[in-house]
Order: C-alpha cells, then sequence, then structure tokens
C-alpha cells in the first residue's frame, strides 16, 4: 500500500513532500541516435564510437528514425500528445566525455507532451488511484563515460555510450512520498518495457532518475528544491527522497535556506552531497541547432506507430481481473512484462484464470524463489503447467499430490501426465478401498471416536489425517470428508 498522506515531522510541525522525477531511459536500438554505431551494452572501451560520436570535423548528425519512433510509441503508452513538429537545440557546457561540448536536446519544441501515469495507492483497491502528470518527453544524446579506477593519476574516457539515444520523461510535482515516487518508477519501468522501448536495467544504467525534492508547509507555496542527479534503482530514489526531505527540513528549522542545487546521492552513507549551484536554462546557451532539420511526423508514421503498441499494463490487469482474478493477483502478474506474457501462455494453454493465477503467485513464485530463479528461465513451461492443472481440475490430482508432482517436475523437467503414470500418483476416488482405510483408522482409535460422538467435534481433522496418511495422501480429500462423516454419524 502507497501511503498518500506522508509528512516529515519537523521540531516546528509537519512539513509536506514534493516530489518531481525526471527520467533518463535509454531507447532501444541497434545504432545510435545520430549514428550507425552500435549501442551494445559490455563492449569494449572505444569499441562503438563512429567518427560522428568522437564530434570529428566536418562529421554531420543523421536522425536514426527508429529512436523517434520509440519515443513517439512511449508517448502514446503514456496518453500524450505527440507533437508533429518539434525540434532540436544545442545546450552548450564543457565535459571532459562530451566530445562535441554540446548535447544536442530539446528544450523548446520537444516530440512529446503532456502525459500521465496512474499509479495504484493500495493493490487490493482498484479504485484507489493518483494520476501523476508527464509534462513533457524529449529525445536527446547520452555523454560518454569517465573511467577513474584504470590508471592511479589519470582518468580515460570511454566513449561507447556517446550519441546513444535517451528519451528524458519528466513528471510534474505531484508525488508526494517515497511510496508514491517508488510507484510512479516501478510504474513507469512496466510501461517501457511492455512498449520496448527501453529494457529497464537501471542497473546497467539504462534507465536513472534526477530527483527533485522541495518541502513546505502543508498547503503552502513550493519551496527551494534539489536536484540529485543519476540515481539508479527504485529504493534508492525512496531513500533520497526521505534523506533529502529530512535534511532541508532540518536546514530551514534552523534558521538556514535551501539552495538550488544538484546534488549526488551516497548510496554506503545514505547521504546526498553537493555536487555543484543549480544551472538556469540561459546558463547552457540553447539554440536551434543548424545541421537538423525540425522532425515533421505524417499522419501514416503516426498510425503505424499506434498500431504496433501492445496491450499496456493497465488493460491487461483490467482484463485478467475481467476473467474473475483478484485485484492483488491482477497486479502481481502484470508488474513484470515476462510475468504477464507467462501468464497469457499459461491462459492459452487452457488454465483456468483463477486456479491458475492462485497457483502461479502461490505455488510458482514460491519456487522460483527458491531456486534464485526468474520467470524468464523459469524450469516449467506453461504448457507444463497447464497440464499439471488440469489434472488437478480433474480430479486426477488432489491438492498436495499436485504439490508432489511440482517438485518433481522442477527437478526432472518431466511433464505432470508422464510423473503421474510413472509414479502411480494418481488421486483415488474408490469409496472400496477409503472405507476399508477408514474402518481400519476408527477401529484403532475406539476412544478417539467415542470422544468425537460425545461432542468433541475437532477430533474430526485427526480422523482426516490418518486416513489421508494410511493412503499417502493418494485419497480424494472431498470423499474421505463424506465417507468419514457418513460413518462416525
Amino acid at each position: 500500500m502507497v501511503v498518500s498522506d506522508y509528512r516529515i515531522k519537523g521540531a516546528t510541525g509537519d512539513w509536506e513532500v514534493v516530489v518531481g522525477l525526471e527520467v533518463h531511459a535509454q531507447v532501444v536500438s541497434d545504432a545510435k541516435l545520430f549514428s550507425g554505431a552500435a549501442t551494445a551494452f559490455g563492449a569494449e572501451p572505444n569499441t562503438q564510437v563512429s567518427l560522428v560520436d568522437a564530434a570529428m570535423p566536418g562529421m554531420l548528425p543523421v536522425p536514426n528514425c527508429e529512436c523517434i519512433r520509440q519515443a513517439v510509441r512511449t508517448g502514446m503508452a503514456l496518453d500524450a500528445v505527440i507533437n508533429r513538429w518539434s525540434r532540436f537545440d544545442r545546450k552548450n557546457y564543457f565535459y571532459a566525455d562530451l566530445p562535441q561540448g554540446y548535447q544536442i536536446s530539446q528544450l523548446y519544441h520537444p516530440l512529446v507532451g503532456p502525459g500521465e501515469v496512474e499509479i495504484l495507492l493500495d493493490e487490493k483497491d482498484e479504485n484507489s488511484v493518483k494520476q501523476i502528470g508527464i509534462e513533457r518527453i524529449h529525445v536527446e544524446q547520452d555523454a560518454g563515460k569517465l573511467m577513474h579506477d584504470q590508471h592511479p593519476t589519470m582518468s580515460y574516457v570511454d566513449l561507447n555510450r556517446s550519441g546513444v539515444a535517451l528519451m528524458e520523461i519528466v513528471s510534474r510535482p505531484d508525488m508526494s512520498s517515497p511510496a508514491e515516487a517508488g510507484a510512479y518508477l516501478r510504474k513507469l519501468r512496466a510501461i517501457l518495457r511492455y512498449v520496448g522501448s527501453c529494457d529497464g536495467n537501471m542497473e546497467e544504467g539504462s534507465m536513472r532518475a534526477d530527483v527533485n525534492v522541495s518541502v513546505r508547509r502543508p498547503g503552502g507555496e513550493l519551496g527551494t528544491r534539489t536536484e540529485t542527479k543519476n540515481v539508479n534503482s527504485v529504493r534508492f530514489v525512496m531513500a533520497v527522497i526521505e534523506h533529502e526531505a529530512r535534511r532541508q527540513v532540518d536546514l530551514i528549522e534552523e534558521g538556514g535556506e535551501v539552495a538550488q542545487e544538484t546534488r549526488l546521492y551516497d548510496p554506503d552513507k545514505n547521504v546526498t552531497r553537493t555536487l555543484r549551484s543549480k544551472e538556469d536554462a540561459h546558463d547552457y546557451r540553447y539554440f536551434p541547432d543548424p545541421d537538423l532539420l525540425p522532425l515533421e511526423l505524417d499522419e501514416a508514421f503516426i498510425e503505424e506507430c499506434r498500431a504496433s503498441l501492445p496491450e499496456l499494463p493497465d488493460d491487461k490487469r483490467k482484463r485478467f481481473e475481467g476473467l474473475g482474478i483478484t485485484p492483488y493477483n491482477a497486479s502481481v502478474l502484470t508488474a513484470e512484462v515476462e510475468t504477464a506474457r507467462w501468464f497469457d501462455a499459461l491462459l492459452d494453454a487452457g488454465a483456468e484464470a483463477r486456479q491458475a493465477a492462485n497457483w502461479v503467485v502461490a505455488e510458482l513464485f514460491g519456487a522460483l524463489n527458491r531456486l534464485g530463479k526468474t520467470i524468464v528461465d523459469a524450469p516449467v513451461s506453461p504448457q507444463q503447467a497447464a497440464e499439471l492443472l488440469g489434472l488437478v481440475a480433474d480430479g486426477t490430482l488432489s491438492g498436495s499430490l499436485a504439490k508432489q508432482v511440482f517438485e518433481i517436475m522442477l527437478d526432472t523437467g518431466d511433464d505432470a501426465g508422464k510423473i503421474v503414470d510413472e509414479r502411480g500418483l494418481k488421486q483415488t476416488s474408490d469409496t472400496g478401498e477409503i472405507d476399508a482405510k477408514i474402518d481400519e483408522i476408527l477401529a484403532a482409535n475406539a476412544d478417539k471416536v467415542e470422544q468425537y460422538k460425545a461432542g468433541k467435534e475437532a477430533l474430526f481433522g485427526f480422523f482426516v489425517g490418518q486416513t489421508m496418511k494410511a493412503m499417502a495422501g493418494k485419497a480424494n480429500p472431498q470423499m474421505v470428508n463424506e465417507r468419514l462423516r457418513a460413518k462416525l454419524n
């Protein structure tokens, strides 16, 4: 559950937190934004650098259509305005890993305008939602990377990342707690991964957030904000907000003023520290890039982008709920695109929706967690799982037998039907065999039978357990209950 009335307790009263995120998402594309150089992660330094990326004299950028297409599709998935006309600008600043001396970005006329992301405040209540506004999405090129640990006295520059396409997704300051920011970032990541426009791998840096935080008295004027750069996990984003809000409150209450500045987060010490004073747009001397024509999108391109969109998380969750799946299970099953696809394949293989959802969330996820695996490398396929669930549905297996069969499937990779046949694990509903075992149990526990008949009804569970044990768990539990009640009464 997301806490929406989050407050910082100060010495002089309560404070509200106001949060906005600027998310940099690396576009999934085989080539960079303005060159044909490769974009694969983990390549040897400076092996994926074209003359354009290295800013050699006379080199001219040419926009990669696929990067533009991915950004447009992302905007559509966020229900955002797609600007038919947009333009690239030069953002001028010097840094050692920026060969051009400027970054090609979009300030005045971005590719994508306002949109929104809906977050769920309570996973068990589908009506407890909040809309987080998206201000804009602009496309820009990434800088290179400085390597400080290769030599004791020198730093090296790796330009493999230079020129890689980024989508900067700028939210409105609509979040008011670490939990809301975490929910927003997880939801945004899920949407990007469903669309296929960004792999969302925060550990590899393909998705990272700049965290804007300010504090104010409840309902008061917005305070001065700070921006903590390049935070690379949901957990760290939440930690930054909590730490930075507390730091600002303590500073104000001690008589100080919050400086508008850029900060860095140290996860080892869980603190932020000053990097530089916050620049304004005029400090970068933005102007239209003279080497690039404006982007003009025709209707055919827009429609192709729209037609290529998959079913998105919210739509999939509502479809699952329409099949009788609980809101909680539906939200869990749609949180990651790989899980949703696996579950859809399970339904396509014939599994009943509610039974399948309960089994995936309780049994499959538990087994994967125990084995240290993900749904992508699950040792059981959706088709195998559907067969197992079908054997439970038709009475071939009881719940306890199904657990045994599932464990054998995990170990061997064999199909459920083969395991049942080879190991004789089929559930029995033979009343003659069940009656015989019940008679033996009752005869061996005559004293407990008398106690039960005298009113100690809790002993009924004892008789059920003894009967199931005697039949090695293969008896139909419903049949055992029925025959025991008939005989005891």
